[in-house]
């Protein structure tokens, strides 16, 4: 057959394949994204009373847990309470390098010395957050890395926690949650964090894993301090979560935290 017959038959067959691979990316992306999304929700299948309860939609708001010190043992309820969930690992490992200067990992890996050999584990740190007042905080650790990611990440679900938000800096007094609304300590081993409101404009001036965490939770502007052996991460993590703590075991009087509660849209005027 001629080169230039071949080439005839080829073109209808081509345009062809056009117009079916045209039809597939329009259409087939979306309905896959909505199916796999219905069939997490219908897969679930609740074990405690309070997942049965948001199942059912008896309980629509996390407020409702949170306030009453009801403790979440269902990932999934959170997943339903909370939309627009984001994901994120902090690095809180170090790869190998010569003289302590590997670079940070999410990873952190440790070893047992045993006969047979050595016996690695590896342990991750995730946090979750809607950007506006909640996050949680969550390890994983397993002998693989994938199983300890999604440890992390479902023990980060079950952490869930309320941060109080406010505007507690002199420099600023706007009464927007950009910041927080007075001043808060937390300890973990040698590390010591204190975050200090700031106002409008200026950062998170804090460590870099901390602004993650801070980021999360929907707070712009804060001032800190750090002493101690900041470079284990892992303490730096915990005193972070203390202080987070720390605002929501101090006592406000009323007047001023139904004013804050206004600001942040908790109660209606």
């Amino acid at each position: 057959m001629p080169k230039s017959e071949h080439k005839e038959n080829k073109k209808p067959v081509e345009e062809a394949n056009k117009k079916i691979l045209e039809e597939v990316e329009v259409v087939e992306p979306i309905e896959e994204e909505v199916k796999i999304e219905n069939v997490a929700l219908d897969k679930w299948n609740p074990k405690t009373e309070i997942g049965k309860k948001t199942k059912n939609g008896e309980i629509t708001e996390i407020d409702f847990l949170l306030d009453k010190g009801i403790r979440v043992r269902e990932p999934e309820i959170v997943d339903a309470l909370i939309k627009d969930l984001k994901t994120d690992l902090l690095l809180i490992g170090q790869s190998k390098g010569k003289f302590g200067g590997g670079q940070r990992r999410v990873f952190r890996q440790t070893q047992k010395k045993t006969k047979e050999g050595n016996k690695p584990k590896f342990q991750t740190c995730a946090v979750i957050g809607n950007g506006d007042g909640y996050i949680g905080i969550g390890y994983g650790k397993s002998k693989e890395t994938v199983p300890a990611r999604e440890k992390a990440i479902r023990n980060s679900k079950l952490n869930l926690m309320k941060i109080r938000r406010g505007c507690g800096s002199w420099q600023c007094n706007c009464k927007e949650p950009h910041s927080i609304p007075f001043k808060a300590k937390g300890k973990s081993g040698s590390v010591i964090i204190e975050l200090i409101p700031a106002p409008k404009g200026t950062g998170l001036r804090i460590e870099k894993e901390c602004q993650k965490i801070l980021g999360m939770a929907g707070v712009k502007d804060i001032w800190s301090k750090t002493l101690g052996q900041t470079e284990t991460k892992v303490n730096v993590i915990n005193a972070l979560i203390n202080a987070l703590k720390m605002l929501q075991g101090v006592k406000v009087d009323s007047d001023k935290y139904k004013e804050l509660a206004i600001v942040e849209g908790a109660i209606k005027k």
